[in-house]
């Protein structure tokens, strides 16, 4: 199959899923050709808003491989990947990301990231939220117990 196949298999998730009652967004994660997992968005009916397409997908994949990382694998979206699906994705270290619509497009349909994408590069200062260190004497020690701990699995 072919990325363009891939795809159209992303979008009619995504319109299945509207028709579904849930979000218009659809993923797929493929290796080898061969199909790992398949996500839709689940955030409004699973009341969890990281549940989006591409993350549900990043999930089930690993489950489905038994592995928290998916070199070798690649994420078809119908919808370029907001800035979290963005992370998750090299976060699981995909090889590749492939969407259809964009983000204007994304925007065009009610959905408009751009403020997160800009607001990713401003000052914290300026965020709608606070996001704020507190200086704690024994801030390292989970990275102390982490480093000392042999048996640790890196990622």
């Amino acid at each position: 199959m072919t990325d363009h196949t891939w795809l159209e298999r992303a979008v009619a998730l995504a319109v299945a899923n509207v028709a579904a009652g849930g979000g218009p967004f659809g993923a797929l994660v493929v290796r080898d050709g061969e199909l790992v997992s398949e996500g839709i968005n689940r955030v409004t009916p699973d009341l969890d808003p990281t549940a989006h397409a591409e993350v549900v997908a990043i999930r089930r994949a690993c489950a489905a491989l038994g592995d928290f990382s998916l070199e070798g694998c690649t994420l078809y979206s119908s919808c370029e990947p907001c800035p979290m699906c963005v992370s998750a994705s090299l976060w699981s270290r995909l090889d590749a990301v492939v969407y259809a619509a964009d983000r204007d497009d994304a925007a065009r349909g009610g959905f408009d990231d751009r403020a997160i994408y800009d607001l990713l590069g401003a000052d914290r200062a300026t965020w709608p939220m606070t996001v704020a260190a507190v200086p704690l004497g024994e801030r390292f020690a989970p990275f102390e117990a982490w480093l000392g701990n042999d048996a640790r699995t890196p990622y």
